[in-house]
């Protein structure tokens, strides 16, 4: 439990999607006292009217008399110009700003909002049960309690990751940001390879579903380096040993997947720039 999130004081949530309820409900799980929790949704969903239930939070439509120690927007990039203008009488000295809306600058942020206490980070889906892992940027005005505070309520949803040049999250967004989705995608193909070595379709999927979970959790569980782990599972001129011929060709996976996370940050700062 965190020491840090109980005595936190007002958190204002803006934007109760599928991500702000996660970290909502971390942040609650991890200490944070209902009562200092201020969720803020003109439109929310189920998940948010049951989590308000469940820990006796009020909805408030709009920021209106509301004065957070920490404002976390967790709005879609189109409708952040409209949300700041909104929320400009709620940020006062005293608060600091909490950004995972994607693309939407420190810069933007700051005259939006009229201040350069924010930080802007990006987080990735598997923040949603709690095994995320978060980049985040400093803007100018951000200080040690600050940057606390920020790993307070971003360790609930996994681990924190900063840096120091703002351009360095466009590379986090297609590693870690978008990188989930290439885990998805070497399920798709491994199971479609086992379907081309005669594997009825659902044993397939479960075979490679289960194996790429039960290889992330033995990761999890042993600190070895990656290439480490590989190694202990692959037999000199074994079967892993002839996959992994082909796998780590001059035309295998690294190659492939350069290519891939370069594209995925090319488009990060296109989204960037408008």
């Amino acid at each position: 439990m965190s020491a840090h999130l109980r005595t936190l004081g007002p958190v204002m949530l803006v934007g109760a999607g599928k991500m702000g309820m996660a970290l909502a409900r971390g942040w609650l799980d991890a200490g944070l006292p209902g009562s200092n929790l201020v969720l803020v949704d003109p439109a929310p969903s189920d998940a948010a009217k049951a989590l308000a239930a469940d820990y006796e939070l009020t909805i408030h439509a709009e920021a209106v008399g509301l004065d957070p120690n920490v404002l976390v927007l967790a709005v879609k990039p189109q409708i952040i110009g409209d949300v700041m203008e909104g929320l400009k009488q709620a940020v006062g000295p005293q608060t600091l700003v909490l950004s995972i809306a994607a693309g939407i600058s420190i810069a933007t942020l700051s005259a939006g909002l009229d201040t350069g206490r924010v930080v802007r980070t990006m987080p990735n889906t598997p923040a949603q049960i709690g095994k995320g892992v978060t980049g985040a940027v400093a803007g100018p005005d951000v200080g040690t309690d600050d940057r606390a505070a920020t790993d307070a309520l971003l360790s609930a949803a996994g681990q924190v990751a900063w840096f120091d040049a703002e351009s360095d999250l466009d590379a986090v967004t297609a590693v870690s940001g978008s990188g989930p989705a290439y885990v998805f995608n070497l399920v798709e193909a491994l199971a479609a390879a086992g379907v081309k070595q005669g594997l009825p379709d659902h044993v397939a999927m479960q075979l490679a579903r289960q194996t790429v979970i039960g290889a992330a959790a033995l990761m999890e569980a042993d600190p070895a380096p990656a290439g480490v782990l590989r190694q202990n599972v692959t037999s000199p001129n074994g079967t892993t040993a002839a996959a992994l011929a082909v796998l780590m060709a001059d035309d295998g996976l690294t190659p492939l997947m350069e290519r891939a996370v370069n594209a995925a940050r090319k488009r990060s700062e296109e989204l960037g720039r408008g």
